[in-house]
């Protein structure tokens, strides 16, 4: 900063800004209750319909968070100002104090015009007043006045230019918007973006070859930063994308002798994943700089990243470093189009990505498989972002992106030290699935699905037709993922089950479709039990709270929906009599990660879902313990306290009937015999 221009500088405009900004956003943050409590709290609660509850709705929701994050973004502002604004009135008065303690040494201090000063004496002896003494000096007080000048100067010149900055990338993250990156003071925001600096000059420059304590420091401050927008984009930009991708091959390759891999092989994996998510934090940013870092990022996945004794390619290295955190979904979409794209054109990923001289052991140090298969890690950052993995699932282009994922891709062990896994590839793909289908990502035990929408609906529809395709080539690694999709989606399974032919309803899912994905799902236990837990509670939900012209249809729909399900498991009994894989002992249990995907039901249901499950948990004991494993029973042998217990519930939801109970529980009987048979026939069943 200019010594004339603290000097003399006029903070009065400053000063109005701060008072400006902190009422604005005292207004905002009233707005923000307003509209959070208000605007969206009603819009929670409306029944919405048709275009309403796609569009209005999220509509209102995104407007709502509009107003918290413009809330958030001036108080950032104003704090910023505030703090600038105090610590520049305490340079000027500091300034001008030295001058006047140096005047009495006869010193003062002049500006040079290019944005530095000279230091010299006040009135020259030679130039004094007849009889007047001018002070004294050394030339020490000369060199500490100087020194005390420069030193005001430099924290002036901080205090402005570290404020700009910081302003600077605030406004610029969200162009269109607001962000939602919250500072109290100019402090911490400075520190974060001269750590951020720091940070990403270390990994440039000394990359692996730093010592372990610069590693643990290094660890922490990203741990410490990890929600940090401004340290997330200043890191990520400074070192680039080429170079982030140079150091993470490096320090995965043994071969250069590095200390690293070695003295702190453990905390690796903590450092993976500060890291992605400090990076999954930058690319929330749409400043123009992140734009430009995800575009070049997505352009270097074909290129061979070269390490001492290994080469690599990009998207093998960004993969897993994309394995934590909440990733923008522009970024993801183009990143994901970008690999699919590579691989259809390679046409062998397996080759492909088990190539080099020799490939790098692991760059993975997060779970078990080696990272050499990127999909994986894209796949894991697509499940954590539910709204990316809709539009990913449902692109058709450039390519479709379902069919090759869930249908043509060739995978391959990437595992090599536990041959009894599963494959990491297509368990990260179940995962993304499940996000996709139901707006819930599937780590997050704490989530539940929103409304369903007709993009989630697609979902559904196309990952039916892929995977239906494979017929017992159905990945097991994906069995459970796809009970969830339908558990999440069960009103139409259950619609779709129960329906008596084929005609244009657009409910309706493609039943042969369903059934075969039902009867590879019933081929595991954790998964057939997941898928039935939520057809049983979804059929409570129809008789307690459908309403038919006739109430009988609720009856005869749960019991066809059953002999349905029962045909499904019967066809995995099939095919799997010469190797079972269900254990010998029905396990009587809720069954893992069903609660956040099947829909809630009101009270009164509920002690009718109670009371079914466990009725139907006796049926699948009696099922094994009796040997019907492999038999083609009638179904109501096979399920009959299920059915009993779906009559008494229907008597119980419909006390104005004129029934006995044997005529219901023979009604619902036929109508699972006939669901069943009309399994058969779509099964090609004879």
């Amino acid at each position: 900063m200019d010594l004339d221009a603290l000097r003399f500088a006029d903070f009065s405009k400053l000063s109005t800004a701060v008072a400006d900004w902190t009422a604005m956003a005292t207004k905002l943050w009233e707005l923000e209750s307003d509209a959070r409590g208000d605007l969206g709290g009603k819009a929670a609660k409306a029944d919405w319909a048709g275009v309403n509850a796609t569009v209005t709705r999220e509509f209102i929701g995104k407007t709502a968070k509009e107003f918290a994050d413009a809330a958030t973004e001036a108080t950032s502002i104003g704090n910023i100002l505030r703090d600038t604004h105090g610590e520049l009135v305490d340079y000027k008065a500091r300034l001008n104090d030295a001058i006047s303690r140096a005047l009495e040494k006869n010193l003062t201090v002049v500006g040079t015009g290019d944005g530095g000063f000279t230091v010299t004496m006040n009135i020259h002896p030679d130039r004094a007043a007849k009889g007047h003494t001018v002070p004294e000096h050394t030339e020490e007080d000369a060199t500490a006045f100087r020194d005390e000048v420069q030193r005001i100067l430099q924290g002036a010149t901080e205090s402005d230019t570290t404020a700009a900055q910081a302003l600077t990338m605030l406004v610029s993250q969200t162009p269109y918007g607001f962000t939602d990156a919250a500072y109290y003071d100019r402090d911490r925001a400075a520190d974060a973006m001269k750590d951020a600096d720091r940070i990403a000059n270390l990994l440039k420059t000394k990359g692996d070859d730093m010592s372990p304590e610069e590693f643990d420091k290094l660890n922490k401050d990203l741990a410490k930063y990890k929600d940090d927008r401004l340290f997330q984009e200043k890191l990520a930009t400074t070192i680039g994308p080429r170079g982030l991708l140079d150091f993470w091959a490096d320090l995965a390759d043994p071969s250069d002798g590095g200390t690293l891999q070695r003295s702190r092989h453990d905390q690796l994996g903590d450092f993976q994943r500060n890291l992605s998510l400090t990076l999954a934090g930058a690319t929330q940013s749409d400043s123009p700089a992140m734009r430009t870092w995800e575009n070049d990022m997505v352009k270097l996945g074909e290129e061979r990243i070269q390490t001492r004794g290994s080469q690599v390619y990009g998207y093998q290295v960004m993969s897993n470093l994309m394995r934590s955190g909440d990733w923008d979904n522009r970024f993801l979409n183009d990143y994901g189009n970008a690999l699919v794209a590579t691989e259809k054109k390679m046409k062998l990923p397996a080759n492909y990505w088990n190539g080099g001289l020799p490939p790098v052991p692991k760059m993975n140090f997060i779970g078990e498989d080696f990272g050499r298969d990127p999909m994986t890690g894209f796949m894991t950052a697509l499940a954590a972002s539910p709204n990316a993995a809709t539009e990913f699932f449902n692109a058709t282009q450039p390519t479709d992106n379902a069919q090759y994922i869930l249908g043509d891709r060739q995978t391959f062990d990437d595992t090599p030290l536990n041959s009894k896994d599963g494959n990491s590839a297509r368990e990260a793909t179940g995962a993304a699935l499940v996000a996709a289908a139901t707006s819930v990502d599937p780590n997050d035990m704490t989530a539940r699905p929103d409304d369903l929408t007709p993009e989630h609906r697609k979902v559904l529809d196309r990952s039916l037709k892929y995977l239906s395709e494979r017929g017992d080539d159905f990945p097991p690694e994906m069995r459970d993922d796809m009970a969830k999709v339908l558990s999440a989606h069960s009103d139409v399974v259950h619609h779709s089950a129960s329906t008596l032919s084929a005609t244009d309803d657009p409910r309706l899912l493609d039943r042969q479709q369903l059934l075969e994905v039902s009867k590879q799902l019933s081929r595991d236990q954790n998964a057939y039990g997941m898928l039935n837990e939520a057809m049983n509670r979804e059929m409570i939900n129809d008789i307690y709270g459908d309403r038919p012209k006739d109430p009988k249809e609720t009856l005869q729909r749960a019991g066809n929906t059953v002999g349905f399900l029962e045909e499904a498991r019967y066809q995995a009994l099939k095919t799997d009599k010469d190797d079972p894989t269900w254990e010998a002992k029905w396990l009587y249990h809720g069954f893992g990660g069903a609660a956040n995907f099947i829909p809630v039901v009101g009270d009164i249901a509920q002690r009718g879902v109670d009371a079914l499950a466990y009725q139907w948990q006796i049926d699948e004991q009696a099922r094994i313990d009796q040997g019907f494993q492999e038999k083609n029973q009638d179904v109501f042998r096979l399920r009959e306290n299920q059915l009993r217990t779906l009559s008494e519930e229907w008597a119980k939801a419909n006390p104005g009937h004129s029934n006995d109970p044997y005529t219901l529980e023979n009604e619902i009987d036929l109508a699972a015999v006939n669901g069943n048979k009309r399994a058969k026939g779509l099964a090609g069943t004879p």
